[in-house]
């Protein structure tokens, strides 16, 4: 494993850096970019009137793209920042692992 990748991953600082020409922020900004033009869409729609369940319907494709991005960050986090941390000694990680799901499945 290439320590190098987790460099200030989940420290104080609170940073992950992330290889801009990596396949892990190629794919995060890719489902942003389709979840942003998703909003605009949603956007358009109540601008031309659409029809409410229409409307509605694109809000859950968005909230359920936003749950994917969700699941792909979260899983990436484990696999790296978490796992980086606990090997270091600080098991805190998991506690703020937790509080974040916690978060998330409200």
């Amino acid at each position: 494993m290439d320590t190098n990748n987790y460099s200030g991953c989940c420290s104080n600082m609170k940073i992950k850096h992330r290889d801009k020409n990596g396949k892990e922020y190629k794919n995060l900004i890719s489902r942003l970019n389709r979840i942003e033009g998703q909003i605009r869409g949603i956007k358009n729609m109540v601008e031309d009137d659409r029809y409410c369940v229409d409307i509605l319907t694109q809000v859950s494709a968005v909230q359920s793209a936003l749950n994917s991005f969700n699941k792909e960050l979260l899983a990436q986090h484990i696999k790296s920042c978490v796992v980086h941390d606990i090997r270091k000694g600080n098991d805190e990680v998991v506690d703020e692992l937790v509080c974040t799901l916690q978060k998330l499945m409200k």
